[in-house]
């Protein structure tokens, strides 16, 4: 697959620190300032296999378009449809709220009704072990848990029918980012044993089954989207959004960095939510979105260390350094091609 490297004069590292620790990016007038400081790079749209990186060559994005197979789509859409009663108990009465990061994320004004028969709107959160929200502090006597919508009759079924596409997201943190897939199998196992040692049979069972090295997965469907962040996205981590349906045309704009992405069924986009500023333009018909994401909270439960940041491979970079002038399409933002 040719992949194109994109090289932005950003430094995320400096970037990161500028930020809030609960930056929601529904601010528009505090997102207007840290553009005055970190200025992004003039437009672009991206449509073709491609990795973006900073000024330290830090990985910044993913982008993968059609990098779904139709049999892991079509699994996703089943798992979906599985999940209806869920994701309809999901939907909050009310008007959107920008205040808080989690109104909107829920509130009934954001979704619209499914054309496929059996397909639900919603949005639920999926994690075998993770801390309820605000109830992360272990010192405050907090402990992980099972997430609501796995602790009914079918909250197994559901991690089953999850497996082939969180065993996609597993492998794809393996190439992205190997130091944080590392730490995170180690704590996947750490807290497979604390759950076994403290007698927690539902965790345990839910872990063994759990394909993915991500913390937990949000599933949503046919929710607008605005621009915004993911504050419990570590900075150094890498989020990943794999994207299926039946809807007519779709752009992702990553505001902070002067980046539109097509977004047609079948893309995975890996990113930290927290550092990039994302919102979806859709057109008519269905979207179903899977979230797969990380939470630092569990690696420190798990005394797991911090990672890095993931950088590009210098090597590489310098092999098509020179080659990169030679391309018809090279622009001023240092798009070229590899093996």
């Amino acid at each position: 697959m040719l992949t194109y490297e994109v090289q932005l004069d950003i430094d995320i590292i400096r970037y990161n620190e500028a930020l809030t620790k609960r930056e929601s990016g529904l601010n528009d007038a505090r997102e207007e300032a840290l553009l005055a400081k970190f200025p992004p790079a003039e437009p672009m749209l991206l449509n073709r296999p491609s990795v973006v990186i900073d000024s330290g060559y830090r990985i910044i994005l993913w982008y993968l378009p059609g990098a779904l197979t139709w049999s892991l789509q079509r699994d996703m859409f089943m798992a979906t449809v599985g999940m209806g009663n869920l994701l309809q108990n999901s939907i909050t009465a009310g008007k959107m709220s920008t205040g808080r990061t989690t109104k909107w994320r829920t509130s009934a004004s954001n979704f619209h009704a499914a054309r496929e028969p059996g397909l639900i709107p919603g949005c639920i959160n999926i994690s075998p072990c993770w801390f309820q929200q605000g109830h992360e502090n272990p010192l405050d006597g907090f402990r992980p848990e099972v997430s609501a919508t796995l602790k009914g009759d079918n909250g197994l079924s559901s991690i089953i029918d999850m497996q082939r596409p969180a065993l996609l997201s597993s492998a794809a943190l393996r190439v992205m980012h190997p130091q944080l897939y590392r730490a995170s199998m180690s704590t996947h196992v750490g807290l497979g044993h604390w759950a076994a040692a403290q007698g927690q049979d539902q965790m345990y069972q839910s872990l063994q089954h759990w394909a993915s090295v991500y913390s937990g997965a949000s599933i949503v469907c046919n929710r607008h989207s605005p621009n915004h962040r993911d504050p419990k996205c570590p900075p150094e981590g890498f989020d990943i959004l794999t994207c299926i349906g039946s809807y007519d045309h779709a752009v992702m704009n990553l505001t902070n960095l002067g980046i539109d992405l097509v977004y047609n069924p079948g893309v995975m986009v890996s990113y930290s939510g927290r550092l990039v500023r994302h919102g979806v333009r859709v057109g008519e018909g269905d979207r179903i979105v899977w979230a797969w994401f990380m939470r630092d909270s569990m690696h420190n439960y798990a005394g797991t260390p911090r990672t890095d940041f993931a950088k590009y491979n210098l090597a590489d970079f310098a092999i098509y350094h020179l080659a990169k002038y030679n391309q018809a399409d090279f622009v001023r933002y240092r798009t070229h091609s590899c093996q």
